[in-house]
C-alpha cells in the first residue's frame, strides 16, 4: 500500500489525493499540517535521501510525497499515475500554491 505525506492545504496534495480516490488506489494518508508525529517522520525522510534535493533546491516543501511498498520515493506523482496507465484528473479549483513564491508545493 502507497504511503503519502501531504497536506490538505496544499492544492498539489489535494489533487493527487483526489485521483487516488477516485482511482480506488489504496494508501495510508499522512497530513503532516495534523500530525506531529507524521510531520516528524516527514522532515526526517526529507532531510536524509536525496530524492528531495531538487525540491530542497528550488524552495519545494515536497509534497505530496509517495512511499511505494518497495520504499521507492516518488515527488512527481502526475508520472506515476501515467506510468499506471491511469489519466490524471483536475478536481476544478483547489487554492493557491503553498510555495513562498506562489508556484507550487
Amino acid at each position: 500500500m502507497l504511503k503519502v505525506y501531504g497536506s490538505g492545504m496544499c492544492p498539489d496534495c489535494i489533487e493527487c489525493k483526489y485521483n487516488l480516490d477516485k482511482n480506488n488506489i489504496d494508501y495510508e494518508n499522512i497530513d503532516i499540517s495534523h500530525s506531529l508525529k507524521g510531520l516528524k517522520e516527514f522532515l526526517r525522510l526529507r532531510d536524509k535521501d536525496e530524492a528531495f534535493d531538487d525540491a530542497k533546491k528550488n524552495g519545494y516543501i515536497g509534497i505530496p510525497t509517495l512511499i511505494a511498498e518497495d520504499g521507492e520515493i516518488i515527488l512527481d506523482w502526475e508520472s506515476y499515475f501515467t506510468k499506471k496507465g491511469i489519466e490524471v484528473e483536475k478536481p476544478g479549483e483547489v487554492g493557491a500554491a503553498c510555495r513562498v513564491d506562489g508556484k507550487g508545493c
